[in-house]
C-alpha cells in the first residue's frame, strides 16, 4: 500500500463518519423540534416587515 491508498481509504472512512454524525443530527434534530418551528420562516419575515414599514428598503 502506498500513501495515496492510505490517503484514499482515510477519506472514504472520514466521509463515511460524516454522513453517520448528519443522520444521527438529523434524527435527534427531529426527536426535539416540532416540524412546524423547522420550516418557519417568521424570523425572517418579521425583520423584513418591519424595514417595509419604516420606510426601509424599497
Amino acid at each position: 500500500m502506498d500513501f495515496w491508498d492510505i490517503l484514499s481509504y482515510s477519506a472514504w472512512i472520514i466521509s463515511a463518519g460524516l454522513l453517520l454524525w448528519m443522520l444521527m443530527d438529523a434524527i435527534r434534530i427531529n426527536r426535539e423540534y416540532d416540524e412546524d418551528l423547522l420550516i418557519s420562516s417568521r424570523e425572517g419575515a418579521d425583520e423584513l416587515l418591519e424595514a417595509d414599514e419604516k420606510g426601509g428598503r424599497s
